[in-house]
């Protein structure tokens, strides 16, 4: 199944990324390694994750507070947001 990106989940995983390597030179990377081993089992069985709001699941992402936001379509998983846990999402976009 092929995964696909929304500009607000890009800009999610750039801005985390900047701040982890802010606190640690190779954090952001670590970060990285992470949420990509998320899509993989994302990917493997998209299913497994917990519907969260409307059609949006969320997938818990390991060692770091946040979680992927996804949905399952026709031909795709789209990724819509690489959520901060720690943030009240009524104060989102």
């Amino acid at each position: 199944m092929n995964l696909r990106y929304t500009n607000r989940s890009k800009d999610d995983i750039e801005l985390a990324f900047a701040w982890y390597e802010r606190q640690r030179r190779g954090l952001g990377f670590e970060f990285l390694d992470c949420v990509e081993s998320s899509l993989q089992n994302i990917i493997k069985n998209p299913e497994m994750y917990q519907i969260r709001y409307s059609c949006f699941r969320g997938c818990p992402i390991r060692r770091f507070p946040f979680s992927i936001f996804y949905s399952i379509e026709v031909n795709e998983i789209v990724v819509h947001s690489v959520f901060d846990n720690r943030q009240d999402p009524k104060k989102r976009d």
